[in-house]
């Protein structure tokens, strides 16, 4: 049972601030062509916007919770047509198809814990590309100001919606709680450095075509977020 199952009626507005990779994901998935292939489609923030741009795309998640909410907002939105939602591992993602798109946004591949890992879904994503296919990803590392101002303590996220941050800095953890009255649930995230991602995604068989600083596509110099462009050998 995935840790979202238990908050999947709360996920949409606790992360209804974050909109500032929408259309960064959209513009990739229009420069593709499509179909797109979504790892950790969640409740569709991503996935929806980029149906109604008239781009394909098949969803994986490992919750049924999240799936079944996606499916709604599809419908709703009316391009269920659209979207082809699978219940799935990021690292076994059931598709035999091949695209010219793989994306995992909002830092979905933190959820691995460890090399082992992080290589085999790098391998899984890599072998649902067509020749020259890209994978696109955002993950982060924490600043000390941010473990600093959040550690351990609950902070409302939104209204009636609180989080907290727990942080290993050893270990390079983020163990994540959420709490609201429609749900609540802890996970544990995984962060690396940038220069990790870049040997790691060498080892997958994969070249580094841009690592960006935002989804303004400013380059990466240093900070939290990077946001990565790879395509495949």
């Amino acid at each position: 049972m995935s840790a979202y199952d238990a908050i999947a009626g709360l996920y949409d507005p606790w992360s209804s601030s974050v909109v500032e990779d929408i259309s960064f994901y959209v513009d990739e998935a229009l420069t593709s062509g499509g179909p797109v292939v979504e790892l950790g489609v969640g409740t569709g923030r991503i996935a929806i916007p980029t149906a109604m741009a008239g781009v394909g795309v098949i969803g994986v998640d490992s919750s049924a919770g999240m799936l079944a909410v996606c499916r709604q907002r599809a419908d709703e939105a009316g391009v269920g047509g659209r979207v082809d939602l699978r219940l799935g591992d990021l690292r076994t993602p059931p598709v035999d198809e091949r695209v010219p798109l793989v994306t995992c946004p909002f830092r979905a591949y933190l959820h691995l814990r460890d090399d082992d890992e992080r290589l085999e879904a790098l391998s899984a994503a890599r072998e649902l590309l067509q020749p020259g296919g890209r994978l696109v990803f955002d993950v982060f590392t924490p600043s000390r100001e941010d473990v600093e101002e959040t550690h351990g303590r609950w902070i409302e996220r939104e209204p009636g919606i609180d989080e907290r941050a727990d942080w290993d800095l050893d270990a390079q953890t983020l163990t994540l709680s959420v709490r609201g009255l429609a749900g609540e649930s802890t996970m544990t995230l995984w962060w690396l450095e940038p220069a990790r991602w870049h040997v790691l995604l060498a080892e997958a068989g994969f070249d580094v075509l841009a690592c960006y600083g935002w989804f303004d596509r400013r380059p990466f110099a240093g900070g939290e977020d990077s946001v990565w462009i790879a395509s495949r050998k």
